[in-house]
C-alpha cells in the first residue's frame, strides 16, 4: 500500500495489493482463499522487495568485506530488528532466524532440552497442540527418559486448568503450548500459564505461529521464554520463521547445529561457539526469504493489527451464524470471544475431503484433515475437519459464498 490507511479502510483496496486474488479457478470462478492458517498470500511489497534483494541487493551475509555483502548484512539485520520490534522483544540478539516455526521449537526440544532435562523430568503440553509441538518433545522423551503430560481441554475447545496446579509441579522443566489452536482457533491465556509456570520454576515455550500474524503480540507480557513463528504465515515467504529466546537461557544452550557462522574459533579437535545470535544460524542463513519478511512485517504494520484482528473476528461471526442456519453443520471450538480468525466444522453424512473438493468447484480454498492434530481430533471423536481460516484481506461476502456453497454440498448429498 502507497498510504497510511484511512480509519474507515476499504478492503478492496487493500485487495488489490494482493495479485493472486484476482485469480479465476478454472478461467471461472474467483478465488476466495480461506486457508490462511497453513499460509498466508503476499502483497505486492513483499513480492518487490524479494525482486529487489535478488535483482539489486543480493550477496552473503556477514563474511564479505566488500560493499555489496555490507549492503545485503545492514538489511538481513535489520529484518531482524524489525522483528524484535514487532514481538515487543527487548534485544535483537534474542532473535533467531529459523526456516520455520517447527525448526524453531525443535531447536529448544534438542538444544535447551538435551542440556537441561533429565530422566524423570516433566514436559507439560496440552491436547491442542500441532505436531510440531507434540513429535519433538516425544522425541526428547525417547532420547532422555522425561515424562511427558497434558492439560486436557474442554467439550467445547479450550483449555481445562482445573487441574493446572497438579500438573504444574517442581518436576515440571517446560510447559509449550500454543497461543492459538492451528484448528479451533482457541485463543489460549498465555500470561496465566506463564506466571503459574514461574511458581514452580518451569519455562514456557510458545507455539506463536497462529497468533502472531492476526494480534498484537507483546512478548515481555507474555514472560515466556522461547517464542516461535513463520513468516510464510504472515504475509512473507516460505524458508523463514523465528525463535525469540531469552537471553540467559540461549547464553547457556550450546549450538543446535554445527558449521559456518555458527563459530568463533575452530582447530582440528574443538570449536569455540559464536555470540546470540550468530551460535544458532549455522550456515548460510534465510537472507531474502528474512527481508521479505521485513517488507511483511512493513505492511503489517500499515494495515494495523488491531485492525486485522477486529476485521477477522467480524469474519468469524458472519461465518458462525451462516453455518449454523444450516442443517448438518457442526463448529468445533469455543464461542467467538475465545477464538480467533479460524471457524473448523463438520458436515453430517460428508466426508470432509468430499466438502473441500466440491467448495473447490466453486472456487472457495479450505482445508480438509487432521491439519496436523490428529490428538485433537482424537478427542472430539471425529477422524477429521473442515477449516475455514481467515486474514484481513478477506471479505463478508466470501462469508456468504462460503455458507451458499456448503448448502449446495448438502443439497449433492442429500440427492445421492
Amino acid at each position: 500500500m502507497s498510504s497510511q490507511p484511512t480509519a474507515e479502510w476499504d478492503v478492496d483496496s487493500v485487495r488489490a495489493d494482493f495479485p493472486i486474488l484476482s485469480t479465476r479457478i478454472r478461467g471461472k470462478h474467483p478465488l476466495v482463499y480461506l486457508d490462511n492458517a497453513a499460509t498466508t498470500q503476499h502483497p505486492r511489497a513483499v513480492i518487490q522487495a524479494l525482486v529487489d534483494v535478488y535483482e539489486k541487493h543480493y550477496a552473503n551475509v556477514h563474511r564479505g568485506v566488500h560493499w555489496l555483502s555490507d549492503h545485503t548484512t545492514d538489511l538481513f539485520e535489520r529484518a531482524r530488528d524489525e522483528v524484535r520490534q514487532f514481538i515487543g522483544a527487548e534485544h535483537s540478539h534474542e532473535v533467531i532466524f529459523t526456516s520455520g516455526t517447527t525448526a524453531a521449537i525443535n531447536l529448544v526440544a534438542h538444544s535447551w532440552a538435551d542440556r537441561f532435562v533429565s530422566p524423570g523430568d516433566e514436559i507439560l503440553l496440552t491436547e491442542m497442540e500441532h505436531h510440531a509441538n507434540l513429535v519433538p518433545w516425544q522425541q526428547l522423551a525417547a532420547r532422555k527418559g522425561c515424562l511427558l503430560r497434558h492439560i486436557p481441554i474442554t467439550d467445547d475447545g479450550q483449555l481445562d486448568l482445573s487441574q493446572l496446579d497438579t500438573l504444574l509441579n517442581s518436576r515440571t522443566r517446560m510447559l509449550a503450548v500454543t497461543a492459538m489452536s492451528n484448528v479451533l482457533g482457541t485463543c489460549n491465556p498465555i500470561s496465566q500459564l506463564t506466571q503459574a509456570a514461574r511458581q514452580v520454576g518451569a519455562h514456557v515455550l510458545v507455539d506463536a505461529a497462529q497468533s502472531v500474524p492476526h494480534q498484537v503480540t507483546d512478548i515481555r507480557q507474555w514472560d515466556a521464554d522461547f517464542v516461535a513463528f513463520s513468516g510464510h504465515k504472515m504475509l512473507g515467504p516460505t524458508g523463514v520463521g523465528v525463535l525469540y529466546g531469552r537471553a540467559s537461557l540461549l547464553d547457556a544452550m550450546p549450538p543446535f547445529l554445527g558449521g559456518g557462522s555458527m563459530i568463533r574459533r575452530v582447530r582440528l579437535e574443538e570449536f569455540e561457539p559464536a555470540d546470540l545470535p550468530s551460535k544458532f544460524e549455522a550456515g548460510t542463513p534465510p537472507i531474502a526469504p528474512a527481508i521479505g519478511l521485513s517488507a511483511a512485517i512493513r505492511y503489517l504494520h500499515q494495515i494495523g493489527m488491531d485492525r486485522i484482528h477486529a476485521h477477522e473476528l467480524s469474519l468469524v461471526n458472519l461465518a458462525h451464524r451462516k453455518l449454523l442456519e444450516i442443517p448438518g453443520i457442526q463448529i468445533l471450538g469455543p464461542a467467538i470471544e475465545h477464538k480467533g480468525g479460524i471457524v473448523s466444522f463438520t458436515v453430517d453424512g460428508v466426508h470432509p475431503h468430499d466438502v473441500a473438493q466440491l467448495l473447490d468447484q466453486d472456487g472457495i480454498a479450505i482445508r480438509a484433515g487432521h491439519h496436523c492434530a490428529m490428538p485433537l481430533h482424537k478427542r472430539l471423536k471425529v477422524n477429521a475437519s473442515n477449516r475455514a481460516s481467515f486474514y484481513f484481506y478477506n471479505t463478508a461476502a466470501e462469508v456468504e459464498k462460503l455458507a451458499e456453497s456448503l448448502r449446495r454440498v448438502k443439497a449433492t448429498f442429500r440427492r445421492n
